[in-house]
């Protein structure tokens, strides 16, 4: 098993990181090459376990891919399967994102249902029930869903909750669809932007992706593309937080600030220093610790559930008492123990987390929950205790974030991969 020690918290990180593509924009993007047999070549696409296992259900379809880095070449003329395997289901929820993509071009799927980050409930049948708005047909057989859609035909849709994942799939699946689809209540996040600017590029007709209505007019043939996948959005937020609960000084290259304006609202409340400057930003904490917060997550454009654990893990370090509610998923506070392990003073309450700031937190040894943002938060809070910690359970945090350890080493952090089997050995 795989860990991550940091062997001395405590210590201001200072210097400069690029920050990786977003998987979340990565993801859909790789999703939507099974639309037309064609050749694709995507740049700025993040080495990431979830990268892996899209690459690997594409490959399971007849498609090639080839990574170099962080260039990718996705080739979907010779497909010959509507089948995602069900062990790649199970281990990424994002292979869900297939299945409007495969009714376009098969008109047919099957599925089942998908894994992922244990963060509570994130309905399949919102899914189903937009793509059935288009036209398709499901049965479910024995943990099996099986979707037919030779003809789908353009909709108005409305969305009962701004989900990401089902405005992704109804914008795919409607892509190709006859006539004119318009979704309202749409998810209004930075990557349904860009996943509209990739289907563009291909030859779609998608308008309004970052507003709450996206109006598609079907297309009949689409084409290859070339496209550069925007920078990670919560990546960036995490180093903020990072440069912030280490006291430390951050310049982060490849930003778009004003995907991350909810984030850096609260990070200036907090009392940290910012600086914008085209693409890079800068966090000065010129040595403070962080003022109390009242922080709720909302959909985009209000505070991320992606960046609340790592603010979790400032805030227990903050002067006061902060309160932090979940509005997103309602099983999100996993981390919340393993940080009281560390010495922080946290009590949840349903979806909020009453957080009494502490002076100091202390190195231990942590378990991260099967969530790659608590786990990243573990870390946070590691390399602001002090002396060792360690992160056990680190696969989901791999999941997410590119070259983390890496990255940190690079800003001064005294933290380090390590196989637990040999540091046993060694006493």
């Amino acid at each position: 098993m795989q860990g991550i020690k940091i062997r001395q918290g405590e210590k201001p990180l200072r210097g400069q990181v690029k920050i990786s593509g977003s998987k979340n924009a990565a993801l859909p993007i790789m999703a939507a090459t099974v639309l037309e047999p064609a050749e694709y070549i995507l740049s700025d696409i993040p080495v990431l376990r979830d990268i892996k296992v899209m690459k690997a259900v594409l490959e399971a379809l007849g498609g090639k891919v080839e990574q170099k880095g962080n260039s990718m070449r996705i080739d979907t003329r010779d497909l010959n399967s509507a089948e995602i395997p069900d062990f790649l289901m199970r281990r990424m929820r994002a292979s869900i994102l297939f299945m409007g993509p495969l009714l376009g071009r098969f008109g047919k799927v099957k599925v089942s249902q998908p894994g992922g980050c244990s963060i509570g409930p994130r309905p399949i049948d919102w899914h189903v029930k937009g793509l059935k708005q288009l036209g398709a047909r499901f049965q479910e057989s024995h943990g099996f869903l099986t979707g037919w859609g030779s003809s789908l035909k353009g909709k108005e849709i409305h969305l009962d909750f701004p989900s990401v994942g089902t405005t992704e799939n109804i914008m795919l699946g409607a892509a190709k669809a006859r006539g004119n689809t318009i979704i309202r209540n749409a998810a209004r996040e930075p990557e349904i932007v860009d996943l509209q600017n990739f289907l563009n590029s291909m030859g779609a007709e998608i308008i309004g992706a970052g507003t709450d209505m996206i109006k598609i007019t079907g297309k009949k043939e689409l084409s290859g593309t070339e496209h550069t996948v925007i920078p990670d959005r919560i990546e960036a937020g995490t180093f903020l937080v990072a440069g912030a609960i280490t006291r430390g000084e951050i310049k982060l290259l490849n930003v778009i600030p004003e995907h991350l304006e909810s984030v850096i609202a609260k990070i200036k409340e907090a009392g940290f220093e910012l600086t914008e400057e085209g693409d890079t930003l800068t966090i000065n904490s010129a040595g403070t610790a962080p003022n109390s917060l009242d922080i709720k997550t909302h959909p985009y454009p209000g505070f991320p559930t992606d960046m609340q654990p790592q603010f979790m893990a400032l805030l227990s370090l903050a002067r006061g008492t902060s309160v932090l509610t979940e509005n997103i998923f309602e099983n999100r506070m996993k981390h919340a123990e393993e940080l009281k392990r560390m010495g922080a003073k946290i009590r949840v309450e349903g979806r909020a987390a009453i957080i009494e700031g502490v002076p100091r937190l202390y190195g231990a040894f942590v378990e991260s929950p099967p969530a790659l943002r608590a786990g990243a938060a573990l870390v946070l809070a590691g390399l602001a205790a002090e002396g060792e910690t360690c992160v056990v359970d680190i696969e989901h945090i791999e999941r997410g974030y590119e070259n983390l350890v890496g990255k940190l080493q690079q800003l001064g952090a005294e933290i380090e991969i390590i196989h637990l089997e040999e540091e046993e050995k060694n006493g």
